[in-house]
């Protein structure tokens, strides 16, 4: 039997998962599952695939999970300690759909005992992809992308020569405002942010689609997870949602992974990789479809577009901080005490600030350097925020 682990299990993505592997218990023994708020989902789904340990990232619900586990012999745990103890935890394959800057200690913990690391956690990449992937290498891991745009290029440039590639463009919806006149997007509200057109995601998630945030990061992530040129990363705003990235060619060649917007196909490729097998997702019908559509993103419209090329450009620590600053001003956003707009300028001031501290940036990619870096700049930002 397969071992593995997935955090983040309580979200999208660890459902999709669990939705997965449980059409097929006799293939799979869990090992840890790891949740937060929501615990009765968590102690469920622990229940339900007999995981050896479940926690919650919430210290003051563990009471509440052990009372929901009572019973089941599923141990309950809580706090980051016990979710990096729960990484460390042998497994075959994990999965790493922990929201935020908080997935990535548990993910290097994971690929220091030579797992596969499913990872859908883009902050990963982002705040520490030279570490991520370095600490795959030293340990005999791997990492395999699992956000839709990413699996989609990994999936094009397999048996390809990474040399010959002289473009990679990766699909955005354009969220919730693609169609808003840009002069009506200043009095957005965090409720009309948070409803997605094609896509069934939680709040934080489909707020950042709709500030073009989550593709902002994506951009980095693809640079750091295929090591190519910034230079050649394109975004479209393609509202089907059905071509999730295209991989250009020196040759002229434009090859498009297309695919419902279902998940389950990217975390499924991943679980199974390097096979196919079958997935219950939808099969298109093209003719049905009749023609698929394409915007330029406007950095005009979206500035976390133009600020995610900065950040490339200046490299070391600085995603990091973007990631950071990002998170603050979104819960501020969400807190009605920011507008919409005004989400960008927070980070764009952050990077600022934090850049002419001398040394932040530019140390070394350490996980302690990557915490430093992330507390500074959310510091800095609140301080931004608070002078509103």
């Amino acid at each position: 039997m397969r071992r593995i682990s997935i955090f983040g299990a309580t979200g999208s993505i660890g459902q999709s998962t669990i939705d997965l592997i449980a059409r097929d218990p006799e293939t799979y023994h869990v090992v840890a599952l790891s949740g937060g708020r929501n615990v009765a989902q968590l102690a469920e789904d622990a229940r339900k695939l007999n995981a050896e340990i479940a926690v919650t990232a919430e210290v003051a619900r563990l009471s509440e999970l052990r009372e929901r586990l009572a019973g089941s012999g599923v141990e309950a745990a809580a706090g980051e300690a016990a979710l990096i103890e729960a990484a460390r935890r042998p497994a075959d394959w994990v999965m790493s759909a922990i929201v935020g800057a908080a997935g990535l200690p548990p993910g290097l913990a994971a690929l220091e005992q030579g797992a596969t690391l499913a990872l859908a956690n883009k902050e990963s990449m982002v705040c520490a992809g030279p570490l991520v992937m370095q600490t795959a290498r030293a340990h005999g891991g791997a990492v395999l992308p699992v956000d839709s745009e990413h699996s989609a290029v990994f999936q094009a440039l397999i048996g390809e020569d990474i040399a010959a590639v002289e473009r990679v463009i990766i699909t955005a919806s354009g969220g919730a405002f693609r169609d808003w006149p840009l002069e009506k997007l200043a009095g957005a509200t965090p409720e009309e942010a948070a409803t997605h057109p094609n896509w069934d995601m939680g709040q934080r998630i489909t707020i950042d689609s709709a500030s073009m945030f989550n593709k902002a990061l994506e951009v980095i992530e693809t640079k750091e997870f295929f090591d190519i040129d910034p230079a050649l990363i394109e975004v479209l705003v393609h509202p089907e949602s059905m071509i999730h990235a295209l991989v250009g060619f020196r040759d002229g060649a434009l090859m498009a992974h297309v695919g419902p917007p279902d998940m389950r196909h990217a975390i499924g490729f991943a679980l199974h990789y390097p096979e196919r097998k079958t997935l219950p997702v939808a099969r298109l019908d093209l003719v049905k479809l009749g023609q698929f559509t394409f915007r330029n993103a406007c950095e005009t419209r979206w500035p976390a577009l133009r600020l995610a090329r900065e950040v490339m450009a200046a490299g070391g620590l600085a995603g990091a901080v973007f990631n950071a600053a990002k998170e603050r001003a979104l819960d501020a956003f969400i807190a009605r005490r920011i507008g919409f707009l005004r989400m960008a300028e927070v980070v764009e001031e952050t990077l600022n600030r934090v850049s002419a501290q001398s040394g932040l940036i530019t140390a070394g990619i350490t996980l302690d350097n990557v915490r430093a870096a992330d507390h500074f700049a959310r510091v800095t930002a609140d301080e931004i925020i608070t002078q509103d």
